[in-house]
């Protein structure tokens, strides 16, 4: 026996349910219906989630994850550790990395599914990488960065057959299923025209690059906070919330917010691509009548028209 609980602690979880499956008479993994009754998860079919972004939205996924009652959370991702303090406190059998390259690398054979909560310029990599290890991953929205990103990871998802899903709370409750239920009753009548707006963004945009350089935090690795994006000096009030408002970095209020209000319409009028787009920015001006630019930053304010051909669910194309 001392010699087996050796062995098992350098034992992963798949060779642990191979070495079961051939030597049955040593071990038995219990039926879930004799362990807990019905809805009961056995330990051995619980899915272990890495998380990589474990602080705020991060954290409340992997907890959701943990609550389901399906999955474990056994690994925990961050480069901000002060931001992590929770999610570590919450799953303290967890083990802890700062470099997702690390974790990949040397846990990939421990874990099954990556739920990715970073900033939107390292969304593509880190679920790409993951994909590559066969991981199911779960990705907090905007999906990426651009859409190139989303092209190249949707062509992954496919070629390495895994589970995908983006978070979006803003289709995840109740009134998007309802909207459909109400407009396939034809309660609501034909769509021709569908207005959203936002009072976003809440973080400064159409400003220059600050200039107010500060120490990096003792607790948070820089380099590999910016991960994919040019290499800057860090500034203060730039992390862990305003990065948005920079395209290094974030997808401005449109990419933000646009997820949330521009979902229901795609899925309950069967909405492809656009036919035609226009699109204007608010200008902003620096001293008197004297309009800046700003390329770094994301506009102050933006407002898109989009047409849409006809579909399945219209009686014609919808703006």
């Amino acid at each position: 026996m001392k010699e087996l609980k050796k062995n098992q602690e350098t034992t992963d979880r798949r060779s642990f349910l191979k070495t079961t499956a051939v030597a049955a008479s040593a071990f038995m993994i219990v039926p879930r219906h004799v362990l807990g009754g019905n809805g009961f998860v056995a330990p051995s079919d619980k899915l272990i989630v890495a998380g990589i972004g474990v602080g705020g939205k991060g954290q409340s996924d992997i907890a959701e994850f943990a609550k389901s009652g399906k999955a474990d959370i056994g690994y925990l991702c961050d480069v901000h550790d002060s931001r992590a303090a929770n999610s570590v406190k919450a799953f303290p059998k967890a083990k802890y990395y700062r470099d997702w390259r690390e974790m990949l690398d040397k846990e990939s054979k421990n874990f099954d599914a990556v739920s990715v909560s970073t900033p939107d310029h390292n969304h593509a990599v880190q679920a790409l990488a993951a994909m590559q290890l066969g991981k199911h991953v779960y990705v907090q929205k905007p999906l990426t960065h651009d859409i190139y990103e989303a092209r190249a990871l949707t062509a992954a998802a496919k070629k390495y057959k895994v589970v995908t899903q983006m978070g979006n709370q803003g289709a995840s409750n109740d009134g998007p299923r309802q909207m459909k239920e109400w407009y396939d009753a034809g309660l609501i009548g034909d769509v021709h025209t569908v207005y959203a707006w936002t009072d976003r963004p809440v973080w400064p945009q159409g400003i220059p690059w600050s200039a107010n350089k500060a120490d990096v935090p003792k607790d948070l690795d820089w380099d590999l906070w910016l991960g994919t994006a040019p290499y800057k000096d860090y500034v203060s009030n730039l992390v862990p919330f305003n990065w948005r408002g920079w395209w290094d970095y974030g997808t401005g209020a449109l990419g933000d917010m646009g997820c949330h209000l521009l979902e229901a319409p795609f899925s309950v009028l069967n909405l492809k691509y656009a036919s035609e787009v226009q699109a204007s920015v608010g200008s902003v001006y620096v001293g008197e009548f004297r309009r800046g630019y700003f390329p770094d930053s994301c506009p102050p304010s933006s407002h898109v028209t989009l047409k849409f051909p006809k579909t399945n669910k219209t009686l014609g194309d919808v703006t």
